[in-house]
């Protein structure tokens, strides 16, 4: 018998698959780079993604390999992108079915029964919400021309920036400034600014200056700690927006929590930010989610085929977070 789903969850840095039985068994897993079709084109996109799934069950027969594809990804932000990817992963034939949709709605199934609100912070920033009568909010999630910051990068750019002006005195003095050169393993930040600027940094690494920040600001620095207030009032922004777009604030709405950002910032600004949340909603339920998103691809994948719910407890326990 063929397995029940194939779930996929793709970020801007990473990719996840999990091959799953219609009872809840994890068959089969992979991991890869991220590969949004927003940044790497639909057709790359549909190519690494088979091969994940060929690595995460090579025991695959003849297609289609699954009853159904439950496919969710960073960079799905309008229906057209949407509809072009299940086009292209239609034509791979991987399942009977197939349904694709935005990474954020998983991290909401991964954390819920796949009604209320989710905020993710990884690379980028981004929030969706699905009401009790099925409305769905969300954002487009393109960075600057959209309104959006505070996604990892851009956190990572702030500590650098800060570090840069207090170093040639057009900005106050913070423990920024040594911590950042330290990070890039540079005497002066004017030698990391010129290694950037003549490629001899990675410009990816600037997402690395992200825990740093949130560390320096835990310290007690208070230019830090402006940035890290800034962030908690972004991921509450978002919260709040879709709770009063779904009428959600007079009821006891679950708002999950999740990418790597707010996974790893640890509890005081997370307390922050679910203060925020229940001056919105004070029934709220604000959690960080305990299981990876992929997760929430393959639940959704489970309710889409009817299976009880004594299958979703079994995958859910089997991949909780130790």
């Amino acid at each position: 018998m063929k397995p029940a789903i194939i779930a996929i969850d793709g970020g801007n840095s990473k990719t996840e698959v999990l091959v799953v039985s219609e009872d809840g068994v994890v068959l089969g897993k992979s991991r890869g780079p991220g590969a949004s079709p927003q940044n790497i084109g639909v057709a790359a996109c549909v190519a690494a993604l088979e091969d994940l799934v060929l690595e995460a069950f090579p025991g695959f027969g003849e297609r289609p390999f699954a009853v159904h594809t439950s496919a969710y990804l960073a960079g799905l932000d309008f229906p057209r992108e949407e509809e072009a990817l299940h086009a292209a992963l239609s034509a791979r034939g991987w399942s009977d079915t197939l349904t694709v949709g935005n990474d954020t709605l998983a991290l909401l199934r991964a954390g819920s029964a796949g009604v209320g609100v989710a905020v993710v912070c990884g690379a980028g920033i981004n929030g969706a919400g699905v009401g009790p009568d099925g409305r769905v909010h969300r954002f487009p999630a393109l960075g600057k021309i959209s309104g959006d910051w505070g996604g990892g990068y851009r956190l990572g750019e702030e500590a650098l920036w800060w570090a840069v002006r207090a170093e040639d005195g057009r900005g106050p003095r913070t423990a920024l400034m040594p911590a950042v050169a330290a990070y890039f393993g540079k005497p002066t930040l004017l030698d990391v600014v010129q290694g950037l600027h003549f490629e001899e940094i990675d410009p990816a690494s600037i997402h690395g200056l992200c825990p740093l920040l949130f560390e320096v600001a835990a310290d007690g620095d208070e230019v830090a700690q402006d940035v890290v207030t800034r962030f908690v009032e972004e991921v509450s922004v978002f919260a709040a927006v879709i709770l009063r777009e779904l009428d959600l604030t007079e009821e006891a709405p679950e708002i999950v929590l999740g990418g790597g950002v707010l996974t790893g910032i640890g509890a005081p600004v997370i307390a922050e930010i679910e203060k925020r949340c229940l001056k919105v909603a004070p029934r709220a339920v604000v959690r960080v989610v305990d299981v990876n998103p992929v997760v929430g691809a393959a639940l959704f994948g489970l309710d889409t085929l009817g299976a009880p719910e004594a299958a979703k407890t079994a995958l859910k326990a089997a991949t909780q977070r130790v």
